[in-house]
C-alpha cells in the first residue's frame, strides 16, 4: 500500500525559507517520478516541481516558472523521501502543498492526472 506523508509546512515571513519533506512508504522514490503541487484557497491545484524516475543517465527536474530559481526539488533514496526547498518565499506561495507519485510515465510531469498517489498536504503560509 502506497502512502505519502508531507511535513515541514508552517508560517513564515516573506523572504524566508522552508523545507518540505514527503516520506513515501510502499514504494521507493527513486523508482518513480515524484512531484509537488499546491492549492491556494479558491484556486485549482497547480504544478510546482517534479523529478524524474532515477535512471542511469541523468536526473531531470521540472519547475513552474514562478518558482524556478527559488525552489529546489531533491530526493534521498535511502530515506525514501523527497524534499522541496523553498527560498525567498512570497505571499503568493501561500497554499496547501501536496506531494505525488507517478508510477507510470517516469517523466517529471506537470500534469496532475499523470500522478497515481497523493499525500494529505501540508499548509504553507507566507506573511507579508
Amino acid at each position: 500500500q502506497v502512502q505519502l506523508v508531507e511535513s515541514g509546512g508552517g508560517l513564515v515571513q516573506a523572504g524566508g525559507s522552508l523545507r518540505l519533506a514527503c516520506v513515501a512508504s510502499g514504494i521507493t522514490v527513486e523508482s518513480y517520478s515524484m512531484g509537488w503541487f499546491r492549492q491556494a484557497p479558491g484556486k485549482e491545484r497547480e504544478f510546482v516541481a517534479a523529478i524524474n524516475r532515477r535512471n542511469l543517465y541523468s536526473t531531470y527536474t521540472n519547475y513552474q516558472d514562478s518558482v524556478r530559481g527559488r525552489f529546489t526539488i531533491s530526493r534521498d533514496n535511502a530515506k525514501s523521501t523527497i524534499y522541496l526547498q523553498m527560498n525567498t518565499l512570497k505571499p503568493e506561495d501561500t497554499a496547501v502543498y501536496y506531494c505525488a507519485a507517478d508510477l507510470r510515465t517516469g517523466l517529471p510531469s506537470r500534469s496532475p492526472p499523470d500522478y497515481d498517489y497523493w499525500g494529505q498536504g501540508t499548509l504553507v503560509t507566507v506573511s507579508s
